[in-house]
Parts: structure tokens; sequence; C-alpha cells
């Protein structure tokens, strides 16, 4: 309402200065005054064009004077526009910043899954052991029941010395089977106590089982078996050295594989055929140890899988076609097709798969209207590949 207010008042006072402008150089032209020595004539007309800039100058102020948008429009536009550049300058690079973190995030999550999976497999195994000791202690009170036992037999029998001395000799032998069990139980436990406080802070970085060198081989002679062998085990090394002792120079071996497995891996590939050789830690490895036990597993290559080959597949019912339902389905699709792949042989650590696509799957999937009834998920190879290849996979719809 005061914009309609202001261009009324500016209509007003351009009329009124104009009349009065008109009227005064009518006065002027007929009084026929003369300024600064110029005829009457030109007096009148620069009366006139003083009345009209005055109308401009008053119009231009009211206008000023009243709208504060008008004030920064002329006064501090330029200002404004550089702010507005910089604003979208600096959510340009906080978009970037937050695509990152988010992308951090994702693995961080990734890795505390894979702890926890870790963590749940050594509880377990923890347990396990727990209960198998259990049994074995009991069995030890026995044992010690039962030498005591002898002993005082002995002292009142002396015409069976020879036959319990046997008997005592018997479960002295088992006593001390028992207790080495019971010790080496003991240990391993304790081994199991360690790894699991290590796993809660983190510091185990490399876990039993995990690949430090992988390589698929075909040797042309037989003669090549040792210097294949002997790569091979200078990339574990420095794979285990830059993850036990990170930031030191890998100068020394700190793998340690025992010789006759290298004699059994030796043999095995200088057989014809193609060969995909792993060397994996054999235990847990705590961040700063000196010495890493490994050993080498090794397999025939075969095909894993081929082309367009559906490696899994899963229905997707119209009744729920929730955001948490889609992404089960998505992730138990994904986990059915790595086991395949794992029951068919291969070495991998996981699929590899566009993320972006498979974002973008579940956002169709959920948005999709649920009148076109059930639909079928599948994952299907994108390529051929082989036991220590990487397994490309896309995804597909169908009704």
């Amino acid at each position: 309402m005061s914009g309609w207010l202001l261009i009324i008042a500016l209509l007003v006072l351009g009329g009124v200065l104009s009349a009065l402008g008109d009227r005064l150089g009518s006065r002027v032209g007929k009084a026929r005054l003369s300024l600064f020595n110029m005829r009457p004539r030109r007096t009148a007309v620069l009366i006139t064009v003083l009345t009209g800039s005055l109308i401009s100058a008053l119009s231009l102020g009211l206008m000023l004077l009243v709208s504060r948008q008008l004030r920064v429009g002329l006064f501090e536009l330029d200002g404004l526009q550089q702010k507005l550049q910089d604003s979208r300058r600096q959510l340009r690079q906080n978009r970037g910043a937050l695509e990152s973190a988010e992308e951090e995030r994702r693995q961080a999550i990734a890795q505390t899954q894979r702890i926890d999976a870790e963590l749940s497999t050594a509880k377990q195994r923890a347990a396990t052991l727990r209960e198998e000791l259990e049994p074995l202690q009991q069995q030890r009170v026995r044992l010690e029941a039962e030498q005591q036992r002898l002993s005082r037999d002995i002292q009142q029998r002396d015409r069976d010395i020879k036959v319990r001395d046997a008997d005592i000799r018997r479960t002295e032998e088992e006593l001390k089977r028992v207790r080495a069990s019971i010790q080496a139980g003991e240990a391993e436990l304790k081994e199991l106590e360690r790894n699991l406080i290590a796993l809660r802070r983190g510091s185990v970085v490399l876990s039993s089982g995990e690949a430090l060198a992988t390589a698929t081989i075909r040797l042309e002679s037989a003669g090549q078996a040792k210097t294949v062998i002997d790569r091979l085990l200078q990339d574990a090394n420095l794979t285990a050295y830059q993850q036990v002792r990170p930031g030191e120079t890998p100068d020394r071996q700190i793998l340690l594989v025992p010789r006759n497995d290298v004699q059994r891996l030796r043999t095995i590939i200088s057989k014809p055929g193609t060969w995909v050789v792993s060397i994996r830690s054999a235990t847990n490895v705590l961040l700063g140890e000196t010495i890493v036990y490994a050993f080498p597993d090794v397999r025939p290559n075969r095909r894993i899988s081929r082309s367009g080959e559906v490696l899994a597949s899963a229905t997707l019912p119209d009744q729920d076609r929730s955001p948490e339902m889609v992404r089960r389905r998505l992730n138990l699709l994904l986990a059915s097709a790595f086991a395949e792949v794992q029951r068919r042989g291969s070495l991998v650590e996981g699929l590899q798969f566009d993320g972006t696509v498979f974002a973008q799957l579940g956002m169709a999937l959920v948005d999709r209207p649920a009148e076109e009834g059930d639909l079928t998920l599948e994952v299907i190879a994108e390529s051929d590949s082989d036991s220590g290849d990487p397994v490309l996979v896309a995804f597909r719809v169908s009704p």
C-alpha cells in the first residue's frame, strides 16, 4: 500500500510543481524579466528548465526518503551482488565438504560393521573354549582325586604295588595330557581375550585369514616357481609392513611363512594349469608387532561368472514398498550374490557395483506405484570373472 501512496504523492507533487513552473514562466514572460543579461524569452525558458529539474530532484528525494529498498538498490547494489556471489561460492564449497563427510561416514560405518562381526566371532569362540575347558577342569579334579586314592591304596596294599604303580603312571600321564590341554586352552583363551580387547580398542590391523597378496599364476616351466613365489612373498611382506608398522621404511622381513608350506606351494604351482595363490595372515595382528605369521592359500583358477549371468534374485512384494523394506531386500540380494560367488570359489572380499546406480534404484523402487504388482530384482554379472578377479555386477528389475 505504501508503494501506491508514493506513486500518488509523486504524481500530485509533479503536477503542482509543473503548474507552478508554468505559472512562474508565464509571469516572467509577461513581465519581460531578464536574468544574466538574457532576453526575456530565454529567461522564461531558463525558469521552466529549472522548475523541471526541481521536480525531478524533489521526486527522487521523496522516493529515497520514503523507500529503504530504493536507497539500498541505488547505493548498495554492487556490494549486495558481490555478497551474493560470495555466498553462492561458499554454498558450493559447503556442498562439496558435505559430500566428502558423507562418504567418510559410510566408510566408517562399513569398518564398524566389519569389526563388530569379528568381535562377535571372537566372543563365540571364547564362549566355546570356556565350555570345552569346564569338563576338562572337572576331569582334572576327578583325576587328581583318583591319584590320591591310588596313592593311599598303594600304602595299604603292598601285594598289588606293581599293578597300582602302572595305574598311577597311566593316571599321571593322562593327567599331564589333560593339564597340557587345559594350559593350551587357557593360552588360546587369553589370546582371544587379548584380541577382544584389541578389537575394542581398534588396534587390530590384520585379521586372521586376511589376504596380504594375491596373484593368478600360470608357469611356462617349473623353474619359474621360485622366482614367482619370492616375488609374491615380497609383496605380502610390503603389505604387512605398511599395515602393521605404518610410516616406517620396509627394510627387513617381518613376514614368516613355514618352509614346508612354501615347498608345498612350489610343488603345486609347478603342475600344469592356472593357479590363484594368496598369502594370508595366520592370526590377528596388532599395530606395532614385529612378526606376522602367514600361510599360502592356493586354488585352481576357475571361471566364477560370465557376462549377463544372474547371480541372485529376489521378489519385492507390492504390499510394502517402504524404504526399510526396499533396503532390506537389496541388501539381502547383494548378500546372496556374494555368497554365490564365494561358493563358486571367488577370492574377492566383496562385489563391485556403481553406488550411485544402487541408490537411484532404491529410490525408484520406493516411488514406483504398487499397482504394478510384485517386482523381481536380479543381480547380474557385467563381465567374465575368474577366481582372483573382481566381480562386477549390475541390477535388473522386471515385473
